[in-house]
């Protein structure tokens, strides 16, 4: 905040600062106008100070700072500078990319006091660099003398290239300036090794492109089925019976013949590769990318509840009695359930990552009586001990002794398992056979919806004229049946600790299934104005002016606090597993409150009022009104909400919900596209049956969904473009049309390109075109398992880096309800291990490693050639 000389040298009130300048104006008699100073040095620079002359009162520097200090948290108190003048543009706003920086102070401060050691001293001339505040000595800290999250992040990027360590945990923890340096003394980063990381090889992409060929086959043999019952119904050319419908479900629908497929076709596969380290690109990962790519067309994927035990044991794994398998198993087969353990929903037991340009095997064991928490990874070679307890979202990277209790990424010990009371309950068959039966149930849901879609595309003269009205038939069934069924099962459902075989814990499991697959079929409805309206109608208490995008609840369990924000892919109040027992709980998102994408808030647990809890982190057990939680397990963070127009953040004109609802309402196109392109697509199936024979028609399926995949994408990548044009490094207010846009068009992404095509191409070249045509830069040789690139344009991928399954590569953040964007990069060789998310503004340098399940903060800058881990990320010793 920069204040020029002179009573006169500035114009009167100028408000194109945004914290802290107004009280000071009030306050303050002699001063005379000001602005903050520019954002190159740091965009937690705010300050500045009245200045004078011999004309003008002498103003009192240190009693303005003391006032300002009562009136703000530190990490908002501006500094005070003096300048000759404010620079204008030609507009009259002030210049902030004029204004010095460093401050004229800052290069006159006196040298870093006497008796610090040698990282102190360097310590402190990084501070003042940053901070533009000079360092009085060891006991300095960093977020009083104005440092925020960016500019700790800055700090430890700094560190990183001369200590080759540090993390914003490490800021955080150890705020004082001697605390720090003792802490960089201790510590130093592990190297990747020498090596170059070698781009996949050409051979590996094209024969990943010819197993496209058979695996879309596979894919086609179900769509077949569909396209076959659909064209019965409507009475199109070339269907004339039943018999492959029923057949066809029987053989690659059901939950047996999905397994049949899938594992059989991973045994196959993967006959003879063993645990360990192998080339990327070379025979044993082709075949287990193969096998993987198998079980997701073949619909194994979508298995649940008991099901997913039987899949299990068809892929080899040794599972003991009494299991409750929540998540999906290896298809390497390499995994060991003890007696009577749980893995909670959304676990990883792949047992395998790609680290550079190897493949890392690994067989997993967990104990009898064991758990595992939701959204945890499991690393190759992780043993968890007998009755141990894994939290949620933690990173398992080696032996978990017996009855112990560990968290974090990586994880670490916190004490003993907190166990079970009582006995275990029995188990009954009557219950498995509800379980089976409620599975097969929700498996149907899609196709009892689309019932009335083609009820109402039958009285038009032509299918493809009935698109839209089918389209919105088919939305509005599928969200009343599910609408009806969450309902039913909520009204009878009670916090509490549930046998597994019982009613509480059935209902709790049906409704979380539930709440899943709305997220999918559902998208248009997220994010938008209408899901608070959606989520009270499910039964959840929702407060007025809230923000929810696809949040996973149980909706008689969650408690939404007026105007708080739930970001992308949150899970709220979710059951928890242990001792043949389910337990909810109550779980709250207090008023003003933000969860972060991927962000929990584990059953019985609150996020406070006014309260944040960053991406990918949970809940604390405690936490004050207005505190700040980050990582795994959560770390509290010194930060303050940044006001913005109010207008455009918590309080928005009527004009702008109207505004915003007719953008929104598009949603609607892209999935008439879909249906419309399917009517294509069944036209064209029954034009070959009619000529060729049912055979050919149904060996072709595949063709005739690569080709209604290539038209998806083209559609999405058109809207794109059409919408939003070329992102980039901007903020925008959630109240603007750029926003909804932007919202658009990821439903384009989500509801046309994901299903056709993108979701089947992981990992190969495809996956890179497509990023390519929504226009981020990718490098040769680059494998890449996700298209979450919310803002591609933004996004840079060097030669030969890996990006793993389930990551975020994550270009936008929407603290205090403004959207701000910032680039990412991988550098060449990079990897960003599974289930990783690099925030806007990070480095991943060349051929640097950051392993799974780890968060890369905003505005870190990971060094060439080293290796880090967690949840934020440290080194990776």
């Amino acid at each position: 905040y920069v204040i020029p000389e002179g009573p006169g040298g500035g114009s009167r009130g100028v408000r194109d600062f945004d914290r802290g300048a107004p009280a000071f104006d009030r306050e303050t008699p002699d001063f005379d106008g000001g602005a903050p100073a520019s954002d190159r040095g740091t965009p937690d620079f705010d300050g500045g100070a009245p200045a004078s002359d011999r004309s003008a009162p002498v103003f009192d520097r240190a009693a303005a700072v003391a006032r300002l200090r009562a009136r703000l948290p530190a990490a908002l108190v501006p500094l005070l500078a003096v300048v000759g003048d404010l620079p204008t543009r030609t507009s009259g706003k002030v210049d902030r990319d004029a204004l010095p920086w460093p401050l004229p102070e800052s290069a006159r401060a006196a040298p870093a006091p006497a008796g610090l050691t040698a990282t102190e001293t360097w310590l402190a001339g990084r501070w003042a660099e940053l901070l533009g505040a000079p360092v009085t000595g060891p006991g300095a800290d960093f977020f009083a003398h104005g440092g925020g999250s960016l500019a700790a992040a800055r700090l430890v990027s700094l560190i990183r290239e001369r200590y080759g360590t540090g993390s914003v945990a490490d800021v955080y923890r150890n705020p004082t300036l001697g605390a720090l340096a003792r802490t960089l003394e201790r510590s130093s980063a592990k190297r990747a090794g020498t090596g170059a990381v070698r781009p996949v090889p050409r051979r590996a992409q094209l024969a990943q492109t010819l197993l496209l060929r058979p695996l879309l086959t596979v894919a086609g043999l179900r769509w077949s089925v569909v396209a076959a019952a659909v064209g019965l119904v409507l009475g199109l050319d070339g269907f004339v019976s039943w018999w492959w419908p029923v057949l066809g479900w029987l053989l690659v629908f059901s939950p047996p013949g999905r397994i049949a497929v899938a594992a059989g076709g991973a045994r196959l596969l993967l006959r003879g590769v063993r645990p360990g380290s192998h080339p990327r690109g070379g025979s044993a990962h082709l075949r287990l990318w193969t096998a993987e790519r198998l079980a997701e067309t073949s619909g194994a994927t979508q298995l649940a509840g008991v099901w997913l035990t039987r899949y299990a044991r068809a892929l080899g794994v040794r599972v003991g009695d009494e299991v409750d398998l929540h998540s999906l198993p290896p298809v390497t087969g390499l995994l060991r359930l003890g007696r009577g353990s749980a893995v909670e929903p959304e676990v990883d037991l792949c047992g395998h990552w790609l680290d550079g340009d190897r493949l890392h095997i690994g067989a997993l064991r967990i104990g009898a009586g064991a758990v595992v928490g939701a959204r945890s990874v499991l690393f190759p070679g992780a043993r968890i001990g007998k009755r141990s307890e894994i939290a949620p979202g933690s990173g398992v990277t080696g032996t978990v002794p017996s009855g112990e209790r560990w968290s974090g990424v990586p994880a670490v010990r916190r004490g003993r398992a907190r166990g079970t009371s009582g006995t275990r309950p029995p188990r009954s068959r009557r219950w498995t056979a509800l379980y089976s039966l409620t599975s097969l149930f929700l498996m149907t849901l899609p196709a009892v919806a689309a019932v009335p879609a083609l009820l109402v595309m039958g009285l038009h003269p032509t299918p493809l004229a009935g698109a839209p009205l089918a389209a919105l038939t088919g939305l509005a069934a599928y969200a009343l049946l599910v609408l009806c069924c969450v309902r039913a099962l909520g009204s009878g459902l009670r916090a509490g600790s549930h046998p597994v075989h019982g009613g509480g814990a059935w209902r709790a499991w049906t409704t979380e299934r539930l709440m899943d697959m709305a997220r999918g079929h559902l998208f248009p409805l997220y994010a938008s104005l209408a899901t608070p309206v959606w989520l009270r109608a499910l039964g959840m208490r929702v407060g007025r002016g809230v923000e929810a995008s696809t949040v996973l609840a149980v909706p008689a369990m969650t408690r939404v606090g007026d105007g708080a924000f739930l970001a992308d892919d949150t899970r709220v109040a979710s059951y928890e597993l242990g001792g043949g027992r389910l337990r909810i709980a109550e779980a709250r998102v207090g008023k003003r409150a933000f969860l972060g994408n991927s962000g929990m808030t584990a059953a019985g647990r609150r996020v406070p009022k006014r309260g944040l809890v960053g991406v990918l982190s949970a809940a604390p057990e405690r936490a004050e009104k207005g505190s700040s939680w980050l990582g795994m397990p959560p770390m509290r963070l010194p930060r303050a909400a940044e006001p913005g127009d109010r207008s455009r953040t918590f309080a928005p004109a009527a004009r702008l919900k109207w505004a915003r609802a007719a953008v929104e309402l598009c949603r609607i196109v892209p999935v008439i596209c879909s249906v419309a392109l399917a009517v294509l697509a069944i036209t064209a199936f029954g034009a070959l049956a009619g000529r060729f024979g049912l055979p050919v028609a149904v060996l072709s399926g595949g063709v005739l969904l690569a080709l209604g995949g290539v038209a998806a994408c083209a559609l999405a990548i058109t809207a794109k473009w059409v919408l939003v044009g070329r992102y980039r490094v901007v903020e925008r207010p959630l109240w603007s049309a750029f926003v909804w846009r932007d919202e658009l068009a990821d439903a384009f992404v989500e509801v046309l390109a994901v299903p056709w095509l993108v979701g089947t191409v992981s990992g190969t070249p495809l996956m890179s075109l497509w990023l390519r045509g929504l226009g981020a830069r990718i490098g040769a040789g680059v494998w890449c398992e996700t298209y979450w690139l919310p803002e591609a344009d933004l996004v840079t991928v060097g030669s030969g880096a890996s990006v793993g399954r389930g990551c975020v590569v994550q270009t936008h953040l929407f603290h205090d309800r403004i959207m701000r964007m910032d680039d990412v990069v991988l550098g060449a060789g990079a990897t960003l291990g599974p289930h990783g998310i690099a925030l806007p503004g990070a480095v991943i340098g060349d051929r640097a490693v950051v392993g799974p399940a780890s968060l890369v903060m905003r505005g870190e800058r990971v060094p060439p050639g080293t290796r880090w881990l967690g949840n934020p990320i440290a080194a990776w010793k």
